[in-house]
């Protein structure tokens, strides 16, 4: 059932070794191309070829060498490499600035076209082009569908969605 789900969760866990590594990591067996690939998905290579030794820079211990954005990148490019059919996003985006919450964005839209995506978000422009937006409330499904039929409604999901706006 594992290996089912890849998770990116908004707490990252980084070794301290090289990039190339701590993506292997989700799939020993991977070449350097498999791994070079998932980072090209995750729009994480930009910023590794700018590291001194590329992707044989060393992070150090939990990535404390990158920042937030970068280590949610190259969590993003472990759970493409590990290539299971769903990959959970829980709060994928928290805390990230807006370049690389773009980024980040960017690489959930890349990975929904060969996998299911499951998104927990409390930022609805993280989740507003979704095929289906659950919302919960109080443990339960209180409403469901597209953000257009969730505006329509006229409910729980409409009332956050007109506070974000008013917040932005």
């Amino acid at each position: 059932m594992l290996g089912l789900v890849s998770m990116v969760d908004q707490d990252i866990f980084l070794f301290d070794d090289t990039v190339r590594n701590n993506i292997r990591y989700a799939r020993m067996s991977a070449t350097d191309a498999e791994v070079e690939g998932a980072c090209r998905e995750a729009n994480c290579e930009s910023f590794i070829l700018k590291l001194p030794q590329g992707y044989d820079t060393r992070i150090g211990e939990n990535g404390n060498f990158l920042s937030g954005g970068e280590r949610q990148r190259l969590s993003i490019a472990r759970a493409i490499l590990k290539n299971s059919p769903i990959l959970l996003l829980d709060e994928a985006t928290a805390s990230l600035d807006i370049e690389n919450e773009l980024a980040v964005k960017q690489a959930a839209r890349a990975a929904a076209r060969k996998k299911t995506v499951i998104m927990i978000a409390h930022t609805l422009s993280v989740v507003r082009g979704a095929h289906r937006i659950l919302v919960v409330e109080r443990g339960r499904i209180a409403e469901f569908g597209t953000h257009e039929e969730l505006l329509a409604l006229n409910g729980k999901y409409n009332a956050m969605w007109q506070a974000e706006l008013a917040l932005s």
